[in-house]
């Protein structure tokens, strides 16, 4: 499976509901992307930046979208759904994948949902994010029925892009295809029940009830959810940080985000360096090695013995990499992490460093795979890092394994591989065909 390949729609049960639900990365940390009115999951991708925006989020966490009960690819129901049940999906979802606790990113409607959660469930929320939202649903137009019923007017012909993204708008592509996108995420009947609803909306009387660092952001020219309210918001929740950006795009995804996205890891994460602007984007085959049992055989030697069996592993993995025309970008205690230009090789230097650790006494194992990288001063991050890692946990002593991208581009190249079965690979998306790489 490619590394561009999108993630696969998976469903979580929510009561007798099936939510939809895709994940991206796996990063160290869980990031749940709050929808506002309407989602499709898999359509989304279609649309320019979506993709990338969450990506580029998922270089440091594990990133969730989902589509709320009644749209997207979730399960239609008869009624809107409450804000109660909207949030027991949230927490549907988490449970289903084994999050304990996340950062939740709110935009637009999804903002005072997760502020509802964040209050209910405060040992589930680690962090608090809301783009472009609001507390009270009144304070978005002074005739809601009238709001409402042009929104039901123009759905499903992508007319409301003029507003909640300005900086496409003159783009009939662009149009028509939020127009399907709106047809395909919810019917004007769902819509009407649900704006109806959300029309009640007022989270005021809980937000000092939060206790989760909340970062507040907003686009100082959003027509949609004007940055007044943002602003209220923010001074609501305690210590709630707020950052006002140029533009008019209500959509988090459009326009510039670079700046965005910074500020976004640097509050969860507590640095900034997926989104600086000071590393380079290759295709590149990502090696991760292990020493198999590593800590039994130094309890067995003795740490001086070990440490002097190491150096003859780092020695010899030192000038294997480099014969192959490999970059060793760090050692990691036990294994080694490497890139290389070309997907042969880097097969051929696995094998080879395999052999000669076998020699010395400490099996390898070893696992491939190629990809983008981001490339971050002498380290290297991105998907395809994460995948390698993955790969190699799949793999047994004395075992080369690899993805089926590699087996794909090594064509011919007078390499064998014998297939080891089709895995769910933790945090990625699908199930990944892996192969064992022989000479």
């Amino acid at each position: 499976m490619a590394d561009s390949l999108l993630p696969e729609t998976r469903y979580a049960l929510s009561g007798d509901v099936n939510v939809a639900y895709q994940t991206m990365g796996a990063g160290p940390v869980d990031i749940i992307v709050v929808p506002g009115l309407a989602s499709h999951v898999e359509f989304m991708h279609e649309m320019p930046g979506y993709t990338a925006f969450h990506r580029r989020l998922s270089t440091f966490a594990r990133v969730v979208t989902f589509d709320k009960r009644g749209q997207g690819l979730s399960d239609r129901i008869s009624d809107a759904p409450s804000l109660e049940q909207r949030i027991d999906d949230v927490r549907a979802i988490m449970d289903t994948i084994g999050s304990k606790q996340a950062t939740l990113f709110g935009h637009s409607e999804g903002c005072p949902m997760s502020v509802l959660f964040a209050a209910t469930y405060p040992e589930r929320v680690s962090h608090l994010i809301l783009f472009g939202g609001y507390a009270v649903a009144a304070m978005l137009s002074n005739d809601m029925d009238r709001r409402i019923a042009e929104r039901l007017k123009f759905w499903g012909t992508g007319e409301m892009l003029k507003v909640l993204s300005p900086s496409r708008s003159t783009n009939q592509n662009a149009i028509d295809q939020f127009a399907k996108y709106q047809r395909l995420a919810a019917s004007p009947g769902a819509i009407k029940a649900i704006s109806l609803l959300n029309a009640q909306i007022d989270v005021r009387a809980i937000l000092p009830n939060v206790q989760a660092p909340t970062l507040v952001l907003h686009r100082k020219g959003d027509a949609s959810i004007p940055i007044e309210l943002g602003r209220n918001l923010a001074a609501r929740i305690p210590n709630a940080k707020f950052i006002e950006y140029p533009g008019q795009d209500h959509f988090y995804f459009f326009g510039n985000v670079e700046t965005l996205l910074g500020d976004i890891e640097e509050f969860v994460t507590g640095h900034r360096e997926s989104s600086s602007t000071d590393f380079d984007r290759v295709l590149a085959t990502v090696l991760f090695t292990d020493i198999v049992g590593s800590t039994r055989n130094a309890a067995t030697i003795g740490d001086l013995a070990w440490r002097r069996l190491l150096d003859s592993h780092d020695q010899l993995a030192v000038q294997t990499i480099e014969k192959y025309r490999g970059t060793l970008v760090k050692t990691t205690g036990d294994g080694i992490l490497a890139t290389f230009d070309g997907p042969g090789r880097a097969v051929r230097c696995a094998l080879s460093l395999e052999a000669a650790s076998k020699q010395i006494g400490l099996p390898l194992r070893a696992g491939l795979h190629t990809g983008e990288i981001e490339i971050r001063g002498r380290d290297i991050g991105g998907i395809a890092v994460h995948a390698a890692a993955r790969v190699m946990a799949q793999s047994q002593p004395n075992e080369v394994l690899v993805s089926r991208v590699i087996t794909d581009l090594v064509a011919g190249a007078g390499l064998k591989f014998s297939e080891r079965g089709s895995h769910e690979l933790k945090g990625l998306p699908g199930r990944w065909d892996l192969f064992a790489a022989s000479a």
